[in-house]
């Protein structure tokens, strides 16, 4: 019989052991070189400016592999809009949810943390009862018991719940940052469109006066039977025109000032003073006619910005993060999964003490403990242990079809802004001779028309082309800001150089 019981016993530990190594191997099934595999070496397209002097070609190339640069906003020296984004980071409403969120999974953290100690409870109860026989007795009794419980955590189980929520505090401060430092983008997008908005209002404004004057000259040659009546209709409805445009673009400059507002979390009232003369050290090199109003205030981008290498976009990108430690967590959770299926080991102890009456309650001798072991193992759940395993593990390889889009994603998003700001540039250069030319042209045109060289069909056509192109001018500016703004925050190109994982803290 002893022998038979030792025998049990060497297969018992044989099998827990077996278990032990079972459930402490590495559930794992990611590695850490597995988002670098998809990285390029380098971006598909060379930055497109052209070389500077003094420079030669292995220098360039190795400028716009440097450093991505942080403190992009520094450039703009306005302090309005460093008013405005401090506005913003801190009463926006969207932000404040993202912070409330990190402060959610901070306590998740500490409710997962808890389960590695053990707990510690103490119960105080009074009793009173009555019995009806013999006579009427009533009886007290006071129980005292201090309840003690510890989980063995032999298989790793509550580490690695512990660690899955470790990994979803570190994704929501990712994410927090992200969402930081996009809303700084958005404030200075909208805040640049406010002044695009601004200059077209001068700009149609002027339109409408220099066809009002257009108007007088044309009624006042009429007047002496120079002109015909229907180039004094024509003007008039031109005039009509210009005047409906500049009264939709108001429309539009107060949209605009509105989705600023909304963004600094103020009312949308349309009200706030916005600077239009922009000061910034970003260099223009490039001369513009003075006889239009282009936009000056409109920071034309010339210099370049360093793009870095694509690797390195992976760990300075907060999103990229936050779904690189998103698809951890999911890694933790199949862990936490498959451990699930093997026993559970717990210490249980309690004192307790009872008495009828206050005296006897604290008495000493009438203290009572208990010690107590529990292993549990499960035996038949219908599948239902090995089918969360396979959930979790088939979440992770979701949650791995899901990072690698958000990474092609970051690379494109890099990818199409330095190829959209080559076009725009080019279309920019090309934009500011038509515009010169168009500007010629309608001064030659009416001043032939005054001539009776030209029919004032030539003149409208002449004014079209040439307000088409000054307004173009204004608006390939700010898609110029606009782009930029967007290529650093899809290098992850922080604006401070206080990071927002500090402020969430």
């Amino acid at each position: 019989m002893v022998k038979r019981l030792k025998a049990f016993n060497s297969v018992f530990c044989v099998a827990i052991t077996s278990m032990f190594l079972l459930a402490c191997s590495s559930t794992s099934e990611l590695d850490n070189k597995f988002h670098q595999s998809h990285a390029p070496k380098a971006w598909s397209k060379k930055q497109p400016n052209k070389l500077e002097v003094g420079k030669s070609e292995e220098n360039q190339i190795e400028a716009n592999h440097s450093q991505v640069k942080k403190r992009w906003l520094n450039q703009l020296k306005d302090p309005q809009i460093h008013h405005l984004v401090d506005l913003a980071l801190n009463n926006n409403f969207q932000l404040k949810q993202k912070a409330i969120s990190v402060e959610i999974s901070r306590q998740q953290l500490i409710v997962a943390g808890s389960k590695l100690w053990p707990s510690l409870d103490l119960t105080l109860s009074d009793n009173r009862r009555k019995s009806v026989s013999p006579s009427n007795a009533y009886s007290t009794n006071l129980s005292l018991d201090l309840n003690f419980r510890y989980e063995l955590d032999l298989w790793g189980k509550l580490s690695a719940a512990d660690q899955q929520a470790n990994l979803e505090l570190l994704s929501k401060q990712a994410s927090f940052e992200q969402t930081r430092q996009q809303l700084v983008a958005d404030v200075v997008t909208a805040w640049f469109a406010v002044i695009e908005a601004s200059k077209l209002v001068d700009l149609y404004q002027q339109r409408a006066e220099n066809t009002k004057q257009n108007l007088a000259i044309i009624e006042s040659g009429y007047q002496q039977g120079l002109n015909r009546a229907l180039d004094v209709y024509l003007t008039r409805n031109e005039v009509n025109n210009e005047l409906s445009r500049a009264s939709e673009q108001k429309s539009k400059k107060l949209q605009a000032i509105r989705k600023l507002e909304l963004l600094l979390g103020q009312y949308p009232e349309g009200s706030l003073a916005v600077n239009t003369d922009v000061n910034t050290d970003v260099k223009t090199n490039v001369k513009t006619s003075a006889k239009t109003s282009d936009g000056d205030q409109l920071p034309f981008l010339q210099s370049s910005i360093p793009l870095g290498l694509p690797a390195e976009l992976i760990s300075r990108k907060p999103s990229l993060r936050a779904s690189w430690y998103q698809l951890f967590a999911k890694d933790a959770a199949l862990a936490y999964a498959h451990k699930q299926r093997f026993p559970s080991l717990s210490l249980t102890a309690s004192l307790n003490n009872k008495g009828s009456d206050v005296s006897n309650f604290l008495s000493v001798s009438s203290l009572g403990w208990s010690l107590l072991g529990n292993l549990t193992a499960p035996i038949f759940n219908a599948g239902k242990l090995a089918a969360n395993e396979e959930k979790a593990r088939l979440v992770l390889k979701q949650s791995e079809q899901s990072y690698l889009d958000t990474l092609y994603g970051a690379f494109a998003g890099v990818e199409n802004a330095v190829t959209r700001e080559a076009s725009l540039k080019q279309r920019y250069q090309i934009m500011l001779k038509a515009r010169d030319n168009a500007i010629a042209a309608q001064t030659l045109s009416f001043e032939q028309y005054q001539s009776g060289l030209v029919d004032y069909i030539t003149v409208l056509d002449a004014q079209s082309r040439s307000y088409t192109a000054q307004s173009t001018v204004i608006q390939i500016k700010h898609q110029l800001i606009v782009n930029r703004i967007k290529l650093h925050v899809a290098l992850g190109g922080d604006f401070s150089s206080t990071t927002a994982s500090e402020k969430a803290e």
